[in-house]
């Protein structure tokens, strides 16, 4: 019987005993043909793992084995990611169907709608690309561990703005279906699937010093852009409002989703700032600069689709310029050429709204310190 206070003495028999139990289990179970399958002539056991033979993509440490680190840090990512732990349920939307039916201009209806209809599709687009591109390629379980928490946390964004969109009441198939038939948004998903469609493919060699580089260069996108500019930035006008005493409820659940995204990002820039010094990579400066170029005109149609006129406290000037300004961030902290150097901060406040350290109490109702929550670190 086995001792539950002491497991491992229930597996100290002779490798005769052990000889005996695998070859009786074998002859038990011949295969179809009648073959009966290799015997072995002892169980062996299998050298510890080394995490010298760790590595982020290509390693050939065993991947179920999650200790010891090589890269703690990621680790670290997971933990801190279950600090912000939430669902759509908790807030309450009420008064936001009273400031969208009541309060809010034809101009700021269509910002919001058209905001939601561009998140709604990105973070799908994104929960597929750490599924199946990303997570897969990582050959060191504690980074797989937090992405697969960063599957769940797209899976989460994306139930978070159907449950906007059913809550104010919009014609879920029409707000859904834009990204496909209003060119500015679906220039952008676009984009982003040209970008990240190779790194796609299960059977891309990594060892293959060609599909290395287009692996990174793709993934620099994904965190460095797609989630460090355009998701970002692409809450600022929801938050515009917010600061108008507008659409508040909207507002708490893009700042929970805004808090997923920095480490999000943050975590990407990590892996490929690592990736670079571990495979001894170099960057192409001219695919960079393109890349800017492409992902910069992508914003500036969205931004002038969304706010053709200037609502009160936003305009597409600024949220173009805040793109700039929060690109050039992002390149520093990747170690590149800033792509527009001198750009302004025009949304001071912004980077605020990660920074809450508010959270509901969900249970009274009330605003409290939320200890968890404000134990966050963004490092």
């Amino acid at each position: 019987m086995l001792d539950w206070n002491d497991p491992i003495s229930n597996f100290t028999t002779s490798k005769e005993q052990d000889k005996k139990i695998v070859t009786e289990q074998a002859l038990e179970n011949k295969n179809v043909d009648g073959q009966s399958p290799v015997l072995f002539d002892s169980i062996d056991s299998l050298k510890p793992v080394d995490v010298n033979d760790k590595r982020i993509v290509n390693g050939t440490a065993d991947i179920n084995q999650l200790a010891p680190f090589k890269y703690p840090w990621a680790w670290n990512f997971f933990l801190n990611a279950n600090k912000n732990h939430w669902t759509p349920l908790d807030i309450n939307m009420t008064k936001d169907v009273q400031d969208y039916h009541q309060k809010l201009s034809a101009e700021e209806k269509h910002l919001y709608e058209n905001v939601l209809s561009y998140l709604t599709t990105s973070d799908i687009l994104a929960m597929r690309n750490v599924g199946l591109a990303v997570m897969e390629k990582m050959s060191a379980p504690e980074l797989q561990i937090y992405q697969a928490r960063q599957v769940y946390e797209e899976a989460l964004h994306t139930w978070t703005y159907q449950h906007c969109i059913e809550s104010i009441g919009l014609e879920q198939s029409e707000i859904y279906n834009r990204y496909r038939v209003v060119p500015q948004i679906y220039r952008k998903i676009n984009l982003a699937n040209q970008r990240l469609s190779s790194v796609l493919k299960a059977d891309i060699d990594l060892t293959d010093a060609d599909a290395l580089d287009d692996f990174v260069h793709s993934y620099l996108f994904f965190a460095g852009v797609f989630e460090g500019c355009w998701f970002y930035n692409g809450f600022s006008p929801i938050f515009a409002l917010q600061r108008r005493g507008l659409m508040t409820g909207t507002a708490e659940q893009l700042q929970y989703i805004m808090r997923d995204e920095v480490l999000h990002c943050a975590f990407g820039i990590r892996v490929v700032n690592e990736l670079v010094k571990e495979e001894n990579l170099t960057l192409d400066e001219s695919r960079l600069k393109l890349m800017w170029q492409e992902c910069e005109a992508a914003e500036i149609e969205y931004a002038k689709y969304l706010l053709p006129e200037p609502i009160l406290g936003y305009s597409a000037e600024e949220h173009i310029e805040q793109f700039r300004f929060i690109a050039n961030r992002r390149a520093k902290q990747l170690n590149i050429s800033e792509p527009f150097p001198g750009a302004a901060n025009r949304l001071d406040w912004l980077d605020e709204q990660a920074n809450m350290r508010k959270e509901k109490n969900f249970f009274e109702t009330r605003v409290t310190e939320y200890q968890t929550g404000a134990a966050l670190s963004w490092d």
